[in-house]
């Protein structure tokens, strides 16, 4: 096993930053509750007839009103607000399915929301330069046992055992961005008797 649990940087993810707008003839926002102030604040930065070209997809957390009004009184195109992550991605779906060139993505939020969005945007045909991400909210991660090929959803440690194969596994920084998840990998695979520490390292 290495002696380190530093992990190798890749430039697999689309860089993580503030969300500005981009020329575009239609821009798609989508969020959850720790990334709606992103689009506000984008919103309301924004130039005289931008908002009309708008489309958000919002998930609040479960009977979060005020957010939801927010969003609504920006006056975008489309407005719709789903209860979870995955009626977003398909919803995000059909939006995109109806996509023109010159398309803008932005998500904000967790990394689980961005992660399946980016995924779901490259299915239908979106170019990864016309993606902004804005991590924020919980760090947790998606993660692949490549032993079982099992997606851990909401990781927090490192490592973290894989709840099928029961491997302890090292979170990679390597992300595939066609799955949306991590890289986990056996951490002790040379001595699986030996112990390793697991902290919590992704809050």
């Amino acid at each position: 096993m290495s002696e380190s649990l530093i992990e190798e940087r890749f430039l697999s993810r689309l860089t993580d930053g503030p969300l500005a707008i981009a020329p575009g003839l239609a821009h798609y926002f989508v969020a959850d509750a720790s990334g709606a102030e992103c689009i506000i604040r984008v919103a309301q930065s924004a130039p005289k007839g931008f908002i009309e070209k708008v489309h958000i997809l919002y998930v609040p957390t479960p009977g979060e009103n005020a957010l939801i009004t927010a969003l609504y009184a920006l006056g975008a195109k489309q407005f719709e607000h789903v209860p979870t992550i995955d009626e977003a991605i398909i919803k995000l779906g059909d939006w995109l399915s109806d996509a023109k060139m010159g398309s803008q993505l932005y998500l904000a939020g967790t990394e689980g929301l961005i992660g399946k969005a980016v995924a779901k945007g490259e299915e239908c045909g979106l170019d990864h330069t016309a993606v902004q991400c804005e991590q924020r909210g919980s760090l947790a991660r998606r993660v692949q046992c490549v032993h079982c090929k099992t997606m851990i959803e909401n990781v927090t440690t490192q490592p973290t055992k894989c709840p099928s194969c029961d491997l302890l596994l090292l979170v990679r920084d390597h992300y595939s961005r066609r799955l949306a998840a991590f890289q986990g990998v056996c951490i002790n695979a040379e001595d699986p008797s030996e112990v390793v520490e697991i902290k919590e390292v992704f809050k």
